[in-house]
């Protein structure tokens, strides 16, 4: 007899075939997210779920009384309860190194949108705006090339940006991270630095932190005031590790240049956030994993994770605090 799981999101019929191969599944295909009291239902007497950033709490796990695996289709796993789930002895598995290129080219895309004012001027040109030429300092941008970075959490995805900012701009590189990253030091020329000097040196500052108690908040009034007043602030990691209130205030008031931003402290954000309203930001809908060939990996390997978990395997993306 197949485990029984679910699926809580539309996937690609090739991974749908797949789990099919090894497990009785029920799958939502509504539009948008299905609804809380929907899932509890279909928990009821599941072996395991495949859910898309899912919040895995103790009253949601009391809904799922024979429950063994979580496979999160995302990298991220700041909505598990740990405590929770290491007692009911439920294994969370989510999917690294998939999406690790795809999120570098965003991160990428933001320091280029933001330091030459694309988006804006795109914007000025398609609302007729370009009637002489823009040879005054007020159109001016600001140069990537041999400029520095400073990347704050220095993991996989920051890695990428590492090989992109020296190879392909030419970039002098700062990190900042709980552990020193030698080897990457020795291949590309990286420099350590600690969080005051990183910020003060920086021309761009790209922050890469997962969401933890330790790093929520971590960037605000204090790191904001520390940075060059034309520096570029890009955040492509999660939206609670920036105090946005601090953010804002350092751009109304002219502390730093530019911010490119694909995660808010609230998503989807807010149509009255002030962010939203000023020209020298670039706001996105937290598409860092957002491309075809990308999202179809997570899911086979969100999968491939809940297929060994179900069938007795040890799935080969455990979280690290459940291992």
């Amino acid at each position: 007899m197949k485990p029984k799981v679910f699926i809580a999101k539309p996937i690609p019929q090739e991974v749908e075939d797949f789990i099919a191969e090894h497990c009785d599944y029920k799958i939502w295909k509504g539009n948008g997210p299905i609804p809380e009291g929907e899932l509890r239902k279909e928990i009821a007497d599941v072996e395991g779920i495949m859910t898309p950033k899912g919040m895995i709490t103790e009253d949601f796990l009391h809904h799922a009384p024979k429950l063994k695996v979580v496979s999160n289709i995302a990298v991220g796993y700041d909505g598990f309860d740990i405590e929770a789930m290491k007692a009911r002895n439920v294994i969370g598995t989510h999917t690294p190194y998939v999406l690790d290129d795809s999120v570098a080219d965003l991160v990428f895309g933001l320091i280029l949108a933001t330091s030459r004012r694309i988006v804006e001027f795109n914007q000025y040109v398609k609302e007729g705006k370009w009637n002489h030429h823009l040879d005054s300092q007020e159109f001016f941008g600001k140069d990537v090339h041999h400029a520095t970075l400073g990347i704050i959490g220095l993991g996989r995805i920051g890695e990428k940006v590492v090989r992109r900012a020296k190879l392909g701009f030419g970039m002098n590189v700062l990190y900042h991270n709980r552990s020193r990253k030698l080897e990457l030091e020795e291949e590309y020329g990286v420099l350590y630095r600690d969080m005051n000097a990183l910020l003060e040196e920086s021309d761009f500052v790209v922050v890469m932190l997962p969401l933890t108690e330790a790093t929520y908040h971590a960037i605000g009034q204090e790191q904001f005031k520390s940075m060059k007043r034309d520096a570029v602030f890009i955040n492509c990691s999660r939206g609670q590790v920036v105090d946005e209130v601090a953010l804002i205030a350092a751009l109304e008031n002219k502390e730093i240049l530019a911010a490119g931003l694909d995660v808010f402290e609230i998503e989807p954000v807010l149509n009255n956030n002030p962010l939203l309203k000023m020209d020298n930001v670039i706001t996105l809908p937290h598409i860092g994993s957002c491309t075809e060939d990308t999202r179809f990996d997570m899911a086979m390997k969100a999968a491939e994770n809940l297929v060994a978990g179900v069938t007795g395997q040890t799935p080969p993306n455990i979280v690290k605090e459940l291992q």
